[in-house]
């Protein structure tokens, strides 16, 4: 999908880390960008720094987890820019490090419901658009937790492997609709974002999510959001499933792949 001046785009979790860097990318190439967040004291600072590029920002407060939320949400885009051209599922949050054993349910829903169910919602509400104007593009944010075993981050690292399943199957089912469909995966290393203080401040009761004061140790090594968001558009331009970015990130996947061909020897 050529991103071009003047389409539509769609950000959840876009105020921040990824989702803001992939709204930069896209308002400066003349693409019109909603903004969606659960953060609602988050948005206008974030409308306000992308406000002078060449396409128009919008913010609308929603939380992927609420079905109604996202179906406003696609209703909101059409009206304001009359179409909708690329939909990044990005929201995410992150769990607390424990064993599987010890991870407690409500930690489990919570991921689901926000970093899988999100995904889900976006493509219910979303997909018929597309099909209904004839093209359309998905990127989901998962991670390279997507790739790979990430030991003391179960709830955080199925719904990832589950993000990156979900999405070939998605683009292998919208290429048989048209070849103007199409989904990609984003699968980033460590990024420096603010995830973990976010994640945080929004956990639920009951649930756990990691500490924000690790999250400056966490970060040395991380590579910025925009390198993550430009690499991002480049492969759904190129028509590439997966967005592999980051150092290392490449080394997991091949890994991967290279464990699951020694056992089928």
């Amino acid at each position: 999908m050529k991103i071009a001046a003047g389409q539509a785009a769609v950000v959840t979790g876009g105020t921040s880390g990824i989702g803001f860097a992939l709204a930069s990318v896209l308002v400066r190439r003349g693409v019109n960008v909603m903004i969606a967040d659960v953060r609602e004291d988050a948005i206008p600072a974030a409308v306000d720094a992308l406000s002078s590029y060449a396409g128009r920002v919008v913010g609308v407060h929603a939380d992927v987890s609420v079905d109604a939320d996202i179906d406003a949400l696609a209703d909101e885009t059409v009206e304001r820019f009359g179409r909708v051209d690329l939909v990044c599922n990005n929201a995410g949050v992150v769990c607390e490090q424990a064993p599987m054993w010890e991870q407690r349910l409500e930690t489990w829903r919570w991921l689901i419901d926000v970093k899988l169910m999100g995904v889900v919602q976006g493509v219910r509400t979303f997909a018929p658009l597309f099909i209904a104007q004839g093209s359309g593009h998905f990127l989901n944010t998962a991670s390279a937790g997507g790739l790979m075993p990430l030991p003391t981050l179960a709830p955080y690292n199925a719904t990832m492997h589950a993000v990156v399943g979900l999405t070939e199957t998605l683009n292998v089912e919208l290429k048989a609709v048209s070849e103007h469909l199409g989904a990609t995966v984003l699968c980033p290393g460590l990024v420096d974002t603010p995830l973990g203080r976010n994640s945080a401040a929004l956990v639920p009761p009951g649930a756990a999510a990691t500490p924000a004061e690790g999250e400056a140790a966490a970060m040395q090594g991380a590579i910025s959001p925009h390198v993550v968001a430009e690499a991002a558009i480049d492969a759904v331009e190129a028509g590439r499933v997966h967005a592999v970015v980051g150092p290392g990130a490449d080394v997991v996947a091949r890994e991967r792949v290279n464990a699951l061909l020694a056992d089928l020897d």
